[in-house]
């Protein structure tokens, strides 16, 4: 849900995605909240990977169209299980991960056969601050998210 979905292609072959500043930010707090941020997706693209360096993730699977089986990739290279794991899927191929995670989330711009399968749907769309949503949402559940703040206000 980093991007909206778009991307530009270029005379020269290359690509373009734009991502949310908000995004990043959020990705950002939720790592120095202690959580581990990974990005999993259907297609390989040098942009997302550069993103995630900017972020600091270091998680990143690309080119798993079998989102099931990279998720399960995840779980093993990282020890944990089903109910540890937040998601954000934006569309079918997304379902069988949906299905198994412990907060199952989707951006309000998923088909609606996305959006009545999980737990919370962002009032915003994918690459337009859904995830910085969900962030926040999931830091406020934890009782973290004032410290986030605090840090901002220097008390």
């Amino acid at each position: 849900m980093l991007t909206d979905g778009t991307i530009v292609m270029h005379g020269d072959g290359s690509e373009s995605k734009m991502f949310h500043i908000r995004d990043g930010a959020a990705i950002v707090w939720a790592q120095r909240a202690g959580m581990q941020v990974g990005l999993l997706s259907a297609r390989t693209s040098d942009a997302t990977m550069r993103r995630a360096q900017q972020l600091g993730v270091t998680l990143v699977l690309q080119g798993r169209a079998d989102k099931l089986a990279g998720y399960e990739d995840v779980l093993r290279q990282t020890g944990l299980s089903d109910d540890d794991v937040a998601y954000m899927g934006d569309d079918l191929q997304d379902l069988p991960v949906l299905q198994r995670v412990g907060f199952a989330a989707a951006p309000a711009d998923a088909p609606a056969d996305v959006r009545t399968r999980v737990a919370w749907v962002s009032t915003r769309g994918g690459g337009h601050g859904a995830v910085r949503e969900m962030i926040e949402h999931v830091l406020q559940a934890q009782g973290t998210w004032q410290a986030a703040v605090s840090e901002f206000l220097g008390s």
